[in-house]
């Protein structure tokens, strides 16, 4: 089936990877699983890569990326030392909630520099866990302020970004998470290109 598509999206969701998938102790008290998707992402994800179909993973989905690809997650990140507390306020409005709160910092000659033209922007975050080691072939496209790593892409050949925060919201109002999606857009349209160029007689 993977053949016959021309890209994947990874989406956010209020649910959290199982920690034994990365090799870490249960999950804390109250923390919302998928195990579902958890199957689905995790077996999807190595596939995706192995086949070269462009991925954009974002929030849970940049976290399935990073585990699919043997990396681990700090299930609190707020409880780790040095790193900030990444989380929204529930109590929040949405559009404070998805309001950008932090900057993040490309690594210089990366895909996001490239797209944003600049060496930083500011971006949401409405998140609690976030990478602990990195996943094979991954390499870091953004940091936080405290270090943690928010966005990465794959050293293959083919498209795969993945980004801690939610550019999906007010895309049409922030021309860098339009940046993002085009970028995704223009490597779906090659890949279909290529494809039907394949099909023909």
């Amino acid at each position: 089936m993977l053949e016959r598509l021309d890209g994947i999206l990874l989406t956010g969701a209020t649910s959290n990877i199982e920690p034994r998938h990365y090799g870490d102790e249960p999950s804390y008290e109250g923390n919302l699983h998928d195990p579902a998707r958890d199957a689905t992402s995790l077996a999807l994800v190595p596939l995706a890569v192995q086949m070269g179909v462009p991925l954009l993973a974002l929030c849970r989905g940049f976290q399935e990326v990073n585990v699919a690809l043997g990396g681990s997650l700090y299930q609190k990140v707020h409880e780790q030392p040095g790193y900030l507390d990444h989380r929204e306020n529930p109590d929040d409005p949405l559009e404070r909630q998805y309001a950008p709160v932090h900057a993040v910092t490309f690594n210089p000659g990366g895909m996001l520099a490239g797209i944003a033209g600049t060496p930083s922007e500011r971006v949401n975050s409405v998140h609690g866990q976030g990478v602990a080691r990195l996943g094979k072939g991954l390499k870091v496209e953004a940091v936080a302020p405290d270090g943690l790593i928010e966005a990465f892409r794959h050293e293959g050949g083919s498209f795969l970004l993945g980004v801690q925060w939610h550019p999906e919201w007010r895309v049409g109002e922030n021309p860098f998470y339009l940046g993002i999606f085009k970028a995704f857009g223009d490597a779906c349209r090659q890949r279909a290109a290529q494809r039907n160029l394949r099909a023909t007689p």
